[in-house]
C-alpha cells in the first residue's frame, strides 16, 4: 500500500470536511462538530450564585432570586448618563449605575477613519453589560435606580482623570455610592463601591461584580472562528475558558473560590474583565440566566458594618483591546485573554519577535515579511533536506511507475520492489515529508499570532492594503497565493495515480478560495512563505543538477 498517498488523501479529506463545516458556520447553519448554544434553554448554575437575575426577566430564576420585596416597589424612572474620554464614549444607566454602553473611540490609524468598536451595549438584539450590586439582604443591587451626583461627564483636555458617582436609594438600612474613575489613555476603569450603614443594626453584605452578555457572534474573518465566552483566572488554577455550549450543558469547570485573579468575557481582538483587589476572598460563578444571556462574576463578602460606619471596596474594570504588552502590566495572567490555544508556547515568542521587528521597521506588513524570511532562514537546512528528497523522488518517478505497472496485480510484490528501489538509491520515501511536518507547528502558531493580534487592526502595509486585519479589497494577494501554490505543485514530483495527480492540482484552487476571505496579513504571510519556498526549491534542484553534471 502506498502510505504517502494515503496520508495525502487523509489530509485532503480532513481539509474538505473542515472547509465545509466552516462554510456552514459562516452562513449561520448548525456545525457538524460544535452545537449551537442557542439551541438549548436549560438553566444552569455553579451553585454559588445568589445574585439578582436580569431586570428584564419577568420572574427571577430559582438559582438567582431577587433579594427582598422592595425590588418590586415603584421607583423613579431610570435615565442614561452620557460620558466621554479620550478613549471611550459611553452611557451609564442609573438603574443599578450599570455601565450600559461603551464604545472604544481611539483611532488605530491616524491617516484613516476611526475604527470604533462597541463593547458594552443594550439593544433589542444584543446585550453586553458590566454591573455590580449587593446581596445578603434587602440591599441595593443592579435593579435599583441610582441618583447621579452632579459633576462633569467629559474628560477635559487639561484633566488626567474623570469621576462619575451614583448614589443608591436606602434599602435594608444600606446606602451605596458607586464611583467610576476614567484615566486618560487607559482602558482600565476604577470602580469604587462605598457601602454605608445608615440603619440601626449591623449588616454583612456581599458585593457582586459580573459581566453579562448574549452569545451573539462578533466580527471575525470568514473560515476562521476565534473563541468567544467567559474566562476565569486564579493563581492556583491559572487560565480557564468556558464555551457557551458548555454552560448550556452545565459542564462549566472553573475555580469557584479564590483570593486572586480576575473574571472576563473574551471575544476576537477585545476583552472585558473585572479585577478585584488581590488577597480579597471571592466566590466565582459562571451561569446562564435566561435563554439568551450568560454571565460570569465574583461575589466578595464584606466585613460586618456597624450602624453609622461604612466600607470601601475598590476594583478595576478592563475594557479594551487585547494588546499583549499592555495586558501584562494590568494584572497577572491578563495577557492570556489573547488566546493562542494549544500553540501558546510557540506563539508568544513569535509575537515577541514580530513586535521587535515592528519596532525597527515601523510597519506591521513589512514586519510579517521579515519574520517569514527569518523563519525560512532558520529552517533552511530542514527545507533543503526535504527538497533534495523530493527531487530524488521526482527523478525516480518513471522507474517507480514502471514497477507499479509491472506488479499492479500483486500489491505485495510491488511494495517489496519499491522498497528495494528506495534501498538501492538510498532514498527515504518520507524524506520530503518529515522536515515539513516538523515545521508545521511553527507555521500554525504564526497563523494564530496574525489572526489574534489586534495590532493588525487598522494597520496598513503598502498601496492598496490599508488594514491587515481585513481581506484584500482587490484580491491581489489571494491570486498571488493561488499562483504560488500552483508553481509549488508543479515543482514537486507528479503522483503516479492520475486521480491523485488531479487532486494535487485541484488543492491550490480549493485552498485559494478560502484565502480570498482571509485577512490580508495572513495571506501576505503565506504568499511570502510560498515564494521563498519556490526560490529555495529551485535553487536546491539547480545545485543538485549542477553537481550531477560535474560528477559526470
Amino acid at each position: 500500500m502506498d502510505i504517502k498517498r494515503t496520508i495525502l488523501w487523509a489530509i485532503f479529506f480532513v481539509s474538505a470536511v473542515m472547509l465545509f463545516d466552516n462554510w456552514q458556520r459562516d452562513h449561520g447553519r448548525p456545525s457538524m462538530f460544535f452545537p449551537n448554544p442557542t439551541q438549548t434553554h436549560t438553566q444552569t448554575s455553579t451553585g454559588t450564585s445568589a445574585t439578582p437575575a436580569s431586570e428584564s426577566a419577568a420572574t427571577p430564576s430559582a438559582a438567582a432570586p431577587v433579594p427582598g420585596a422592595a425590588a418590586n416597589q415603584p421607583q423613579a424612572a431610570a435615565q442614561l448618563v452620557h460620558f466621554s474620554t479620550d478613549v471611550y464614549d459611553g452611557e451609564i444607566d442609573t438603574r443599578g449605575g450599570t455601565l450600559d454602553k461603551l464604545v472604544l473611540t481611539k483611532n488605530a490609524d491616524p491617516k484613516g477613519a476611526p475604527l470604533n468598536v462597541t463593547l458594552f451595549d443594550r439593544t433589542a438584539t444584543h446585550t453586553y453589560l458590566a454591573r455590580t450590586g449587593l446581596i445578603g439582604g434587602d440591599f441595593p443591587n443592579h435593579n435599583d435606580v441610582f441618583t447621579p451626583v452632579a459633576g462633569p461627564t467629559a474628560l477635559a483636555n487639561d484633566q488626567k482623570t474623570l469621576q462619575l458617582s451614583f448614589e443608591s436609594p436606602v434599602k435594608g438600612g444600606v446606602k451605596v455610592v458607586k464611583t467610576y474613575t476614567f484615566t486618560r489613555g487607559s482602558y482600565v476603569i476604577g470602580v469604587d463601591t462605598k457601602v454605608e450603614n445608615v440603619g440601626t443594626a449591623p449588616v454583612k453584605p456581599s458585593l457582586y461584580m459580573e459581566l453579562v452578555r448574549d452569545s451573539q457572534p462578533v466580527e471575525t474573518p470568514r473560515f476562521s472562528h476565534t473563541f468567544i465566552g467567559p474566562a476565569v483566572y486564579t493563581n492556583e488554577h491559572h487560565f480557564q475558558k468556558v464555551t457557551f455550549s458548555d454552560i448550556d450543558k452545565n459542564k462549566q469547570d472553573v475555580a469557584t473560590s479564590a483570593n486572586s485573579g480576575w473574571i472576563a468575557m473574551v471575544q476576537h481582538y477585545f476583552a472585558t474583565a473585572w479585577i478585584p483587589q488581590q488577597g480579597a476572598q471571592r466566590n466565582i460563578y459562571v451561569e446562564k440566566i435566561d435563554p439568551t444571556l450568560y454571565r460570569v462574576g465574583v461575589q466578595q463578602p464584606l466585613s460586618t458594618i456597624a450602624p453609622g460606619q461604612s466600607t470601601d471596596v475598590s476594583a478595576r474594570l478592563f475594557a479594551g483591546p487585547e494588546e499583549e504588552r499592555a495586558l501584562e502590566g494590568i494584572a497577572p495572567g491578563l495577557e492570556l485573554v489573547k488566546d493562542y490555544g494549544y500553540v501558546t508556547i510557540i506563539a508568544k515568542p513569535l509575537f515577541w519577535l514580530l513586535e521587535k521587528i515592528h519596532g525597527v521597521v515601523g510597519n506591521w506588513g513589512w514586519a510579517i515579511v521579515l519574520l517569514t524570511v527569518l523563519i525560512k532562514a532558520v529552517f533552511f537546512p530542514l527545507s533543503a533536506a526535504s527538497y533534495k528528497s523530493m527531487a530524488r523522488m521526482k527523478e525516480m518517478t518513471p522507474r517507480m511507475q514502471a514497477l507499479r505497472e509491472r506488479f499492479k496485480s500483486d500489491p505485495q510484490k510491488m511494495n517489496a520492489a519499491l522498497m528495494e528501489l528506495y534501498k538501492t538509491e538510498k532514498v527515504n520515501p518520507f524524506g520530503g515529508c518529515l522536515p515539513i511536518v516538523i515545521q508545521i507547528p511553527v507555521f500554525i502558531s504564526l497563523y494564530w499570532v496574525l489572526l489574534s493580534s489586534v495590532e493588525m487592526r487598522g494597520a496598513p502595509w503598502i498601496l492598496w492594503i490599508h488594514d491587515l486585519s481585513q481581506q484584500d479589497p482587490f484580491f491581489i494577494l489571494p491570486v498571488l497565493m493561488a499562483v504560488s501554490m500552483f508553481l509549488q505543485t508543479r515543482l514537486n514530483p507528479t503522483p503516479p495515480d492520475p486521480v491523485q495527480a488531479k487532486m494535487m492540482m485541484f488543492m491550490p484552487i480549493a485552498f485559494s478560495f478560502m484565502f480570498f476571505f482571509f485577512p490580508a496579513g495572513l495571506v501576505l504571510y503565506y504568499v511570502v512563505n510560498n515564494v521563498l519556498s519556490i526560490a529555495q526549491q529551485y535553487y536546491i534542484t539547480r545545485m543538485m543538477g549542477a553537481g550531477k553534471k560535474k560528477a559526470a
